[in-house]
């Protein structure tokens, strides 16, 4: 491949999910064109691989319609800075990962002047509005998916999307190769040799300060456990403090290492249900957001559930417990079952082991970068 040409390109994630996701992809178009240029709206995980961060998604991260609506003047504000620094920038491509309702826009903006536009993480379409999909035809010249069901959804549109698998199998199996063990991980943490709970309640304001108390609530009976939470790259360690009590410990940055060396964890709904399953961890899954997003989401939203892993096995492996289910009674009860001795505990073991079968192999980083790079240049 030539690579005399600087290649610019242009790159929008608005979470931290996107953040590594895209981290991971830029690392893959570097390995196959060292000559790459990234400007980018993401986080600290792309600005490692070299992107320059011009909007951290810490500052991008709205969730819920009333959320969405009280923050709208600074969400129109960014679609308009956005387009002005497209721009300026002038990329050979525009790649957006997943964050929709902003990315859209974009999108179609892009199109109009002539941009060429990837979309790396489908929107979840396939639960709500399905009218994006047309779209989604009109706007993006390629779009690439993570889950083998929305290849087939698309197609009832007469939409070819790739499918080349999910990065998360990369993600997971990078982190296998540099785990550090147990003893170590609780020496570096000042953590006592007794068995883990973790803790994972989100990564937003909003959803943590609602969810996490319900968690710690339910917690409080297991007392041969440490209690651990995993804290978001986008939050300050002073944001918990007032959630917390002094049983607990929060980690920042080793999520991953955290999970490991738990016996079962609870888990906010997103992609962390994903990552937990593939670690092997049994996990309750917990959503709970204001009453009044909930309701016009559930008449919106037409899917059976919430978890990947659910709708990957497009059955209940781990249990939902979602807004007026989401109590600190329900998530004790479920999550007895799944410690060790639990009723339910090898069975979705085995189930987690069924599902990464389901979605195939990894290399989904450098098969994307490979395909996108002659979708670029063609």
């Amino acid at each position: 491949m030539d690579t005399a040409k600087k290649m610019k390109l242009y790159v929008i994630a608005g979470e931290a999910s996107g953040d590594l996701h895209a981290s991971n992809l830029m690392r893959a178009l570097k390995i196959e064109n060292e000559n790459i240029d990234f400007r980018c709206w993401g986080g600290d995980k792309m600005e490692m691989q070299g992107g320059k961060i011009v909007k951290h998604f810490k500052d991008l991260a709205f969730m819920g319609f009333i959320e969405v609506i009280s923050n709208l003047k600074t969400i129109l504000k960014n679609i308009r800075f956005c387009k002005e620094d497209i721009e300026f920038y002038q990329p050979d491509a525009l790649i957006l990962v997943d964050y929709p309702g902003f990315n859209l826009r974009i999108a179609e903006w892009a199109h109009s002047k002539g941009i060429k536009v990837i979309y790396y993480i489908s929107p979840q379409v396939w639960a709500w509005k399905k009218s994006r999909v047309h779209k989604i035809k009109k706007f993006v010249d390629q779009m690439y998916v993570i889950l083998p069901f929305e290849k087939e959804f698309y197609a009832q549109f007469d939409y070819d999307v790739a499918y080349l698998g999910h990065p998360l199998l990369d993600a997971i199996e990078d982190y296998r190769h540099v785990a550090i063990s147990k003893e170590q991980f609780l020496d570096n943490n000042q953590l006592e040799n007794k068995p883990i709970i973790a803790i994972l309640p989100g990564s937003r304001k909003q959803e943590v300060s609602v969810k996490l108390p319900i968690m710690l609530e339910a917690l409080k009976s297991f007392d041969d456990y440490q209690l651990i939470i995993a804290g978001a790259p986008s939050l300050d360690k002073s944001f918990y403090d007032s959630l917390i009590t002094e049983n607990v410990k929060i980690i920042f940055g080793q999520t991953y290492d955290l999970l490991s060396n738990s016996e079962a964890a609870v888990v906010t709904s997103g992609t962390a249900t994903l990552e937990t399953a593939l670690l092997g961890i049994p996990e309750v899954v917990c959503y709970k957001g204001s009453a009044i997003s909930y309701q016009i989401a559930k008449r919106l939203i037409k899917i059976k559930y919430i978890s990947l892993v659910n709708l990957i096995m497009d059955r209940e492996v781990v249990k939902e417990l979602i807004q007026i289910e989401c109590t600190s009674s329900n998530i004790e009860k479920e999550l007895k079952t799944l410690l060790i001795g639990g009723s339910k505990r090898v069975e979705m073991l085995q189930d987690f082991v069924e599902m990464e079968k389901i979605l195939g192999k990894g290399g989904a980083s450098k098969k994307v970068a490979q395909s996108l790079l002659k979708t670029i240049l063609g």
